[in-house]
């Protein structure tokens, strides 16, 4: 039996830009939904979940950036925002929302399949396949599943995350009590030789921050060390 293709939902209000993504995604061998606002989209979700969402900000009613915060409460799959804005607020504000990468209009064919296998590969590969990586790692009571890309808290209970936010913890546990750069950790989870938004990592490690913390058990395992990066501190990191 053939596998489905992978799903992609994209939600675009231009009508010729829609029409022109979905071509060009679809020309890829992906399925592709595509949606012009909110509503839309929600009826297409309520269809199941697609494995990569394309996110206009701009849009009628509800814009992209309420969107992707409000998907991020229930769904950890790939959000990739599109604008046709190039301020640095408005990306700032699409990755402190959950977005998972920012790309700008306008732009090329290449660099947007480029980004969406990039994003789809990370999604799904399993950690372990990487040299570096084990079966499963716990640090303070949480513990990594590297085959399931769940994260499992001292409580016992599933860590909603990205799949960016996976693959920075997963960089942090695989080098504990040591700073990293940002360029270190930019070439950890996108693994990709692409000039940097300088506060990507910022805004990746506040999220993921965030979430730790508000976990008993979880505060403070990530400290910001001044012109040097950050430092994961968890003192009992062992492979299971």
């Amino acid at each position: 039996m053939n596998e489905a293709p992978t799903h992609i939902l994209l939600v675009e209000d231009d009508d010729e830009v829609r029409r022109l993504v979905r071509g060009l995604i679809e020309k890829e061998g992906y399925r592709v939904t595509a949606a012009p606002d909110a509503r839309a989209m929600d009826a297409a979700l309520a269809m199941g979940a697609p494995d990569l969402v394309i996110l206009d900000v701009m849009l009628p009613g509800e814009d992209g950036l309420s969107i992707c915060r409000r998907l991020r409460l229930s769904l950890s799959i790939p959000i990739l925002m599109l604008t046709a804005r190039s301020d640095e607020i408005d990306r700032v504000l699409g990755l402190e929302m959950g977005a998972d990468d920012y790309l700008v209009k306008p732009f090329g064919p290449r660099e947007l399949v480029a980004r969406i296998r990039a994003l789809l590969r990370r999604a799904v590969e399993p950690a372990r396949s990487r040299p570096d990586a084990g079966n499963k790692i716990g640090f303070d009571g949480f513990e990594i599943d590297f085959d399931t890309r769940v994260v499992t808290t001292p409580q016992a209970e599933v860590l909603l995350l990205t799949s960016a936010e996976f693959d920075l913890l997963t960089c942090f546990v695989k080098r504990p009590r040591r700073v990293l750069s940002r360029e270190t950790i930019l070439d950890f989870v996108h693994g990709r030789n692409a000039d940097p938004f300088d506060r990507s990592v910022d805004m990746l490690v506040s999220r993921l921050r965030r979430k730790l913390d508000a976990v008993d058990g979880g505060a403070g395992l990530i400290t910001t060390i001044r012109n040097g990066g950050y430092l994961f501190t968890a003192k009992d990191v062992s492979s299971r």
